[in-house]
């Protein structure tokens, strides 16, 4: 057996650090050796995470406190321009898993168009490559920065990747109708995430203008040879986890289950539900699955493709996981075999 790997995961007190860790805590060969929380430095991670406090973790640190020099693989969970700045400052030795959108684009113009502010790394951002795995596994393997997707972005990109590569959909009429769980909005304290304000109601956010829009924009127009823009509604659910996308095209039904069939026919965390089902996300809960459905409108020609998978995990640090066994060597499942929560 070789030896186990050993991480460090940076901004550890949130949604998706908590994620990690609990990932990571069956994992067979990772071992956690460093744990980082500026604001919660010095408590134990069981006072962070109460549902997480039978293992034996470090203590919460600063990142400056990091002795980087044993650690094999870096879990970046920090925000949006945060993020950019930490990871221009490790050791080259390092590999890296962002989780934030800091790397996802590789066009600099348009990451400041979308997130506000010039991007600081971009030496860095030419060597990054995207987290998709199913369609970048190759170049993972041998990244040292790999860019995590949007949970939004993953959950329609699956479905609809295949279908331009095969030529079997309109590529100027798609239609992503998307809803997802709370926690994609992080763990900051938000006035429009508090209970009374998010249950019995559902309501449409950043409509036309959600950052997502642009990993759709590069990786279809990438995949389709041609630019590419999507009419992308994403809906706020009152629930902790999952989405579930709802996207509605044009072409044959048929041929485009086969050609979902024919890419992710061996992919060891995408499930294509039988001919005209429809999944659900309490069907991949806790999980790194992605499940897929087709069904023929009712008007010919016209077809709906769902997509739904848990934003924390296959969306994010299950994603995360996924990506850095490739790039450490290691089999790609490895600690994500897991079966989804259920009820």
């Amino acid at each position: 057996m070789t030896t186990s790997k050993n991480i460090a995961i940076l901004g550890a007190s949130g949604y998706t650090g908590a994620e990690l860790v609990r990932l990571i805590a069956t994992h067979p060969q990772m071992e956690i050796k460093a744990l980082t929380a500026d604001r919660k430095a010095g408590l134990e991670y069981g006072r962070v995470f109460p549902h997480l406090r039978h293992l034996n973790l470090p203590k919460l640190t600063t990142i400056a406190e990091v002795d980087f020099a044993g650690i094999d693989m870096v879990f970046c969970a920090l925000p949006h321009a945060t993020s950019q700045e930490v990871i221009g400052t490790l050791p080259t030795h390092v590999k890296i898993v962002d989780l934030s959108a800091d790397f996802r684009l590789r066009d600099p113009q348009t990451y400041a168009k979308w997130y506000g502010g010039e991007h600081t790394q971009q030496e860095l951002q030419k060597e990054a490559v995207y987290g998709l795995t199913e369609y970048y596994r190759e170049q993972i393997k041998t990244a040292r920065l790999v860019a995590g997707t949007g949970c939004n972005a993953m959950t329609g990109l699956m479905p609809i990747l295949p279908l331009l590569a095969a030529d079997v959909i309109e590529a100027d009429d798609i239609i992503i109708d998307l809803a997802t769980g709370v926690s994609g909005a992080g763990r900051s304290a938000k006035e429009g995430m508090l209970h009374s304000e998010v249950s019995e109601g559902y309501r449409a956010y950043n409509v036309a203008a959600h950052r997502h829009l642009a990993e759709f924009d590069q990786e279809m127009s990438l995949i389709a040879g041609k630019s590419v823009e999507v009419t992308f509604t994403p809906h706020l659910l009152a629930q902790n986890r999952g989405i579930l996308a709802t996207i509605y095209v044009k072409g044959d039904a048929d041929a485009i289950y086969a050609a979902l069939k024919a890419k992710y026919y061996e992919e060891p965390f995408v499930y294509l539900l039988p001919f005209g089902e429809a999944p659900a996300t309490q069907h991949v809960r806790g999980s790194n699955y992605c499940h897929l459905g087709v069904i023929p409108d009712r008007k010919p020609g016209r077809v709906m493709v769902f997509s739904t998978l848990d934003n924390l995990t296959k969306g994010s640090s299950g994603q995360a996981i996924q990506n850095a066994n490739l790039m450490l060597g290691l089999a790609e499942t490895m600690g994500l075999e897991m079966a989804p929560l259920f009820p």
